[in-house]
């Protein structure tokens, strides 16, 4: 792949982060989390915020001791070796796939408002085509684009907490002061203490995209202070808005009366005779999501062609240009698939959602115990750039605070078979790396990894490390010095071998 002469900015990795975070999971879905959780969803979004942050600086560490297009993917197969990169990273790509496929969905039924008799398949289908020639255009005409729509989504929730604020005073005419409504009407966890982690897919996946960050890093401009400073910046955007929007809307609406079909703040604003507002509210979610498909397509596209290049997708999907046209295409056709797929089944964009949760979800989870063993073998990263704070007692819990939500899944109707057809697709692509594996079919970048990785387990035992020579003698040679110059990950001798395994 090709250097950039002038790389993407903090800002612009911060609204394109922004841009594909702020989508139909938070607009739509989230109605689905508060109606489980009540009024304890604020509890919900600040613990999904403090999860978020652990989880950002653990992948920030990493990412910018090694800016790679691959990010989580690559450290996951480095570090615990060639299979487990393989599942995290196909579990990721096909569930991001999902869900920018329940986005299309999403899409299709709020311009129906607007055309009743357009097919929800041909409109879906013009929509994901239109997203993937979009992205072939590159990251820059793409990053003015996203920074352009994501600026109408924010400023959208930014309007709606002043008008939501404005009825709770009463200072719009006509309306009396609202003062805490139906906050005080309605117990604070409806569904009991379970509601809480059964909440949370939706809360972390209304969260999920931030990765993007990662995945762009290698067309970063100066990735060690822009990504870290881009990461800060969406961390305080994002649970700042989304805390503000959630407690200004509780007063408005009963939570039992939301559901995935009405966006929560259509819903409220309608239920106060603010019905003039649906229109624009529906033609804001509509750019929010397109939005949100774009920003998505482009990671999906760099992970793939990451994929590829570590002989883990078929060869031609390898492309050395600075655009991955194939791996873009490729993700394009899989949407369309996965739309046709997602129109048989009932609820079909809570099971997409909940599919796509899951493999976030296990994605994070490889994230945070990537970072735990990589910050154990290396300890901070180069000029001591440590992010995590209180490691790695809150490595551990962020870890720990993702299994328990997947393991909460079904305390939400139509979860279970998200988290089924999570389980599903794990285990198959598992085999599928079992059976490249034994047939020799794993590639060499593959085999190269396997051997990496069983020199790292014994290197955490011993003072100095063992490295095997081309003739197979085993000599002795002293633990290397990391140059705070070069990224960890790096070959800067040239032998062949990864640094971070010296």
């Amino acid at each position: 792949m090709k250097k950039h002469e002038k790389g993407l900015s903090a800002w612009q990795l911060t609204m394109m982060a922004m841009g594909c975070v702020i989508g139909g999971s938070f607009f739509l879905g989230s109605a689905v989390a508060i109606q489980a959780a009540g009024p304890a969803i604020l509890l919900s979004f600040i613990l999904g915020g403090i999860l978020i942050y652990f989880i950002l600086y653990a992948l920030s560490e990493m990412t910018v001791a090694n800016p790679d297009s691959g990010s989580f993917y690559t450290f996951t197969a480095k570090v615990f070796g060639p299979g487990a990169g393989f599942v995290v990273g196909w579990v990721y790509w096909t569930g991001m796939v999902l869900a920018m496929s329940s986005e299309a969905t999403a899409v299709s039924i709020l311009v129906r408002e607007w055309i009743p008799n357009i097919s929800i398949s041909v409109l879906g289908s013009a929509i994901i085509i239109a997203v993937t020639l979009v992205n072939l255009l590159g990251a820059d005409k793409l990053s003015k684009l996203e920074s352009s729509l994501a600026i109408v989504k924010v400023f959208a929730v930014i309007a709606f907490i002043i008008i939501a604020a404005m009825l709770i005073l009463g200072l719009i005419g006509g309306v009396g002061a609202i003062g805490l409504g139906e906050v005080a009407r309605e117990p604070l966890m409806p569904g009991g203490l379970r509601s809480i982690p059964g909440s949370m897919l939706i809360v972390i996946f209304s969260y999920a995209g931030f990765e993007i960050i990662g995945l762009a890093a290698s067309e970063a401009e100066n990735p060690n202070k822009t990504i870290p400073r881009a990461i800060a910046y969406t961390v305080i955007g994002l649970v700042g808005l989304y805390i503000l929007s959630t407690l200004v809307l509780l007063p408005l609406i009963p939570t039992a009366e939301l559901s995935e079909e009405v966006s929560p703040m259509v819903a409220a604003l309608s239920r106060w005779g603010m019905g003039w507002v649906s229109n624009a509210i529906n033609f804001v979610l509509v750019t929010a999501i397109l939005s949100t498909m774009m920003a998505s397509m482009f990671g999906l596209g760099r992970m793939m062609r990451s994929v590829a290049e570590e002989g883990h997708a078929p060869k031609w999907l390898k492309d050395k240009k600075d655009v991955p046209y194939r791996g873009i295409i490729f993700s394009g056709i899989a949407m369309l698939i996965g739309l046709g797929a997602g129109l048989f089944f009932p609820r079909v964009y809570l099971f997409l959602i909940s599919a796509g949760g899951f493999a976030t979800m296990l994605t994070y989870a490889a994230i945070l115990a990537t970072h735990i063993r990589f910050r154990k073998c290396n300890g901070c990263p180069p000029e001591g750039k440590c992010q995590m704070p209180g490691f790695p007692y809150t490595s551990w819990i962020a870890l720990i605070g993702t299994i328990v939500i997947i393991i909460s899944m079904p305390f939400i109707s139509g979860q279970s078979s998200g988290l089924i057809a999570g389980i599903v697709m794990t285990a198959l692509f598992a085999l599928i790396y079992l059976v490249m594996h034994l047939t020799g079919r794993e590639g060499e970048s593959g085999k190269m990894e396997r051997l990496h990785h069983r020199r790292l387990n014994a290197g955490f035992s011993q003072e100095t490390a063992e490295e095997i020579t081309p003739n197979t003698k085993i000599v002795n040679k002293p633990k290397k010095q990391i140059n705070p110059k070069k990224p960890y990950f790096d070959d800067e001798d040239d032998d062949g071998d990864d640094d971070f395994y010296d």
